[in-house]
């Protein structure tokens, strides 16, 4: 993350911050769990910045880098004020984060940088606070896979079948491992977003590479200074990378697209639907019905049952 603004900088949004939410309720013995930028600081919203000030402890994967986000922010917090919770500690963590909510404690946490639990610490944290009856009270913000999804122009109109996607998030490091993940997803008809660290990412293009036509969006280092976005075919990754000295730098989210549909399977969904009608199924029958056989999407096959029927 790039703390390239000085604290000063967000003294009006630390006034807003009070001004905008503070009126807001706040309960105790809540966990928190916040959202911070993944690469840009001023993508930090008025709540966030509320509930870091108003915290008893700010809970967090790193407490260095938390503390220098923290900074950056013109928010001082003592280290006792920060507790460790990362991957490696959390079953034991989590214990101290419910101890401090039962004695009536704001906690919020944070993972290093956008939403946890998602590909990063904080579920089972959040599991282990709810089984103990405590609130858990979100706190949304920037999140690389909806960054990267809106970038890639691949969620289209509301209950349109091509716009689902997969979270996949990081695959396996090891190669015979990562293959495998990699002929799963070949199977996968929906939208995939996978996440990669920078010293695996040449690897994982290697090995998304045998899906051959499927088109890939990468996002490089989002939100950040040296952002960017490309579209290439899967075969086409490992030249990616290697066209530029950089390109295999930074934190990487990419997002492979639907598998397009093949030319026939149109002419072969309308032949089922319309022998499913001439049958005398109900619409919403020969719909599902279609759908379930040829894999065609249910609103274009509702379309279609329309037109057939009032023609």
């Amino acid at each position: 993350m790039s703390h390239t603004l000085a604290p000063a900088a967000f003294g009006a949004a630390l006034s807003a911050a009070r001004d905008a939410a503070g009126a807001q309720h706040y309960p105790q013995a809540t966990l928190y769990v916040v959202a911070t930028p993944i690469g840009n600081l001023a993508d930090i919203t008025l709540r966030v910045l509320h509930v870091l000030q108003l915290a008893d402890v700010v809970a967090c994967e790193d407490t260095r880098h938390t503390q220098g986000l923290l900074r950056a922010y013109g928010i001082d917090r003592p280290g006792a004020q920060l507790l460790a919770v990362h991957q490696h500690n959390e079953a034991e963590a989590a214990q101290m984060v419910v101890a401090r909510l039962a004695q009536g404690q704001r906690v919020a946490y944070v993972s290093d940088a956008g939403t946890p639990g998602v590909s990063d610490p904080g579920a089972r944290l959040v599991a282990v606070a709810r089984e103990a009856g405590h609130r858990v009270l979100p706190l949304p913000g920037a999140s690389s896979v909806t960054t990267l999804l809106g970038a890639a122009g691949l969620v289209a109109a509301p209950g349109d079948e091509s716009s689902a996607f997969v979270f996949a998030g990081f695959l396996p490091s090891k190669a015979g491992e990562r293959d495998a993940a990699v002929q799963a997803l070949a199977a996968e008809p929906r939208s995939v977003v996978l996440l990669e660290a920078p010293h695996r990412i040449e690897a994982l293009a290697r090995a998304l590479a045998v899906l051959g036509e499927r088109r890939v969006t990468i996002g490089r280092e989002l939100t950040k200074q040296f952002e960017e976005i490309a579209t290439v075919e899967a075969r086409a990754l490992p030249e990616w990378f290697a066209a530029g000295r950089d390109r295999a730098r930074g934190e990487f989210a990419l997002a492979l697209h639907p598998v397009a549909a093949r030319a026939d399977d149109g002419a072969e969904a309308d032949r089922v639907l319309r022998l499913l009608l001439a049958e005398g199924l109900p619409v919403k029958g020969a719909v599902r019905l279609t759908a379930e056989i040829t894999g065609a999407s249910r609103n274009a096959l509702y379309d279609a049952a329309i037109r057939i029927r009032n023609a």
